[in-house]
């Protein structure tokens, strides 16, 4: 029984699939191993690279000569899928500390190189791997930015958790325009085709949509924030991670139209505690990915350091990505008013010289990503918050400070790329809350379980949201946020 026993433990041993990242982190001690993955090359019909999306690091199979077939062999092609069995012994090459000697290969899955899309001979560009976007995870640029993007998840609902936060799940559907921009999609079954189908319509002639499913007009969310709230108002602290949709049509390397967003609502919080929050959320995440990914930030890196040699000496970075990120973990940001960012910004020589595209108009005026770089980049070059912005430029639900002229408002921003978190302390006064609306013409009716919060047991609250894509670009160094979402939907574009 015995000897059956170790028998069978043997065969299931052999025959699990074993990760490659796995296996590279062993040391090469004859160990009997099943793996499985995409041919990145095959040279003398002998050596294969083999790779399976844990790491860009590839296996190097042998295939001695003379033991397998030629039918077989010449299956053996750029990205075809494989299965291989054999023994792990030490690399005779260089380059590798250990080689698989096959035993067995099996082909999954066949490729015709010559149709391939995409060949790894020849870089292609990101604006190609774009239009390919359903191969390009097997690149090694973008295998490094979705396992940085999964680790940074991970690691946000690590942060909550740890801390005792509840993770709520707030609505995708809805009837409210929480920022109040009314850049939304509209969710409906109303018919469209008003040639075959007229839509129903009311005595004015204004759409019923008393016909519609949900009885009312509904659009996709911009922000999880106002249903967020309504769990920290009686469950203490909640976060929200979701997609989030913006109707907005921008075809910047900045903006998507279906992004996702963190949005952690805190009861008993003022804007202090906020900030706080935030800037140790953001550096905790930072850290988890290079704790984690530190062979994907070296890669994604080096490939940056070769694109900015391309640049002129005053477009290239002052520091590498893994250096940049050490620098935010290890600074304290820098925290200002917006009062003092404007006065920092019109005595600029990039101002004096009108180097700006928006120029500082002066006490008041929304700032641009522009201006936001040059204070994180140029003045202070690490992390800056902002805060007690001009109530004329903020949302209806954001405290309103006793000077009468600005809110409880605060942004953090980033090198490369300007605001990437956004947040306040929320107006938990009914009256004052009530007034706001009012002015913003936000109708107090739609809106009246939110103002019910304020009515029974209100406390003081804040939250803030952090864009993750924008964070995902922060990280691995990406200049277009299309390049680290898997499937970008863009103004005319949603393919895939």
């Amino acid at each position: 029984m015995r000897l059956i026993f170790a028998l069978f433990k043997f065969y299931r041993m052999f025959n699990k699939r074993v990760k490659i990242r796995e296996l590279l982190a062993q040391e090469p001690t004859g160990q009997e191993v099943t793996v499985m993955g995409w041919v990145r090359s095959f040279r003398n019909n002998q050596f294969i690279a083999l790779n399976d999306g844990s790491t860009n690091n590839n296996i190097q199979v042998v295939a001695e000569l003379g033991k397998f077939d030629d039918t077989l062999l010449k299956r053996i092609t750029l990205s075809a899928s494989l299965k291989v069995k054999g023994t792990i012994v030490p690399s005779l090459g260089k380059g590798q500390k250990m080689d698989l000697n096959a035993a067995t290969i099996e082909v999954l899955g066949d490729s015709d190189a010559e149709k391939y899309p995409i060949q790894l001979r020849n870089r292609p560009t990101l604006e190609y791997l774009r239009e390919v976007a359903h191969f390009r995870f097997r690149t090694n640029t973008f295998g490094s930015i979705f396992r940085i993007r999964h680790s940074l998840a991970f690691a946000i609902h690590k942060f909550f958790n740890d801390k005792g936060f509840v993770y709520l799940h707030t609505p995708i559907i809805t009837a409210s325009d929480a920022e109040g921009a009314g850049e939304m999609f509209r969710v409906t079954t109303l018919p469209f085709d008003e040639e075959k189908n007229k839509t129903p319509r009311n005595e004015d002639g204004t759409i019923d949509f008393k016909e519609d499913f949900f009885g009312r007009p509904t659009n996709l969310t911009v922000s999880g924030q106002l249903e967020g709230e309504l769990g920290a108002t009686a469950l203490g602290d909640i976060y929200t991670f979701g997609p989030t949709f913006r109707a907005e049509n921008s075809n910047t390397t900045r903006h998507l139209a279906e992004f996702w967003m963190i949005e952690p609502e805190m009861a008993f919080y003022d804007l202090e505690d906020n900030m706080n929050l935030a800037e140790e959320f953001i550096k905790y995440i930072i850290q988890y990915a290079i704790t984690n990914n530190r062979d994907d930030l070296e890669f994604l890196a080096q490939r940056l350091a070769e694109e900015e040699k391309q640049l002129p000496q005053d477009k290239r970075s002052d520091m590498g990505l893994i250096e940049k990120l050490e620098f935010v973990l290890n600074n304290n940001f820098e925290r200002i008013t917006y009062t003092e960012a404007i006065d920092i910004l019109r005595e600029s020589n990039h101002n004096k010289k009108k180097k700006f595209q928006y120029p500082i108009t002066g006490w008041g005026m929304d700032l641009q990503s522009e201006h936001e770089r040059y204070l994180v980049e140029k003045h202070f070059k690490k992390p800056v918050i902002l805060s007690n912005y001009p109530r004329e430029i903020k949302a209806f639900y954001m405290r309103q400070n006793e000077d009468g002229k600005t809110v409880a408002a605060m942004d953090i921003l980033a090198p490369g790329i300007g605001e990437i978190v956004g947040g306040s302390q929320r107006e938990e006064r009914l009256e004052k809350l009530e007034a706001r609306m009012k002015e913003m013409h936000i109708p107090a009716d739609e809106l009246w379980w939110y103002l019910d919060t304020r009515k029974f047991g209100s406390v003081p609250h804040a939250g803030f949201g952090l864009g993750f894509e924008r964070m995902v670009q922060f990280v691995t160094g990406m200049t277009n946020i299309r390049d680290v979402i898997a499937f970008p939907r863009t103004p005319k574009s949603a393919e895939f």
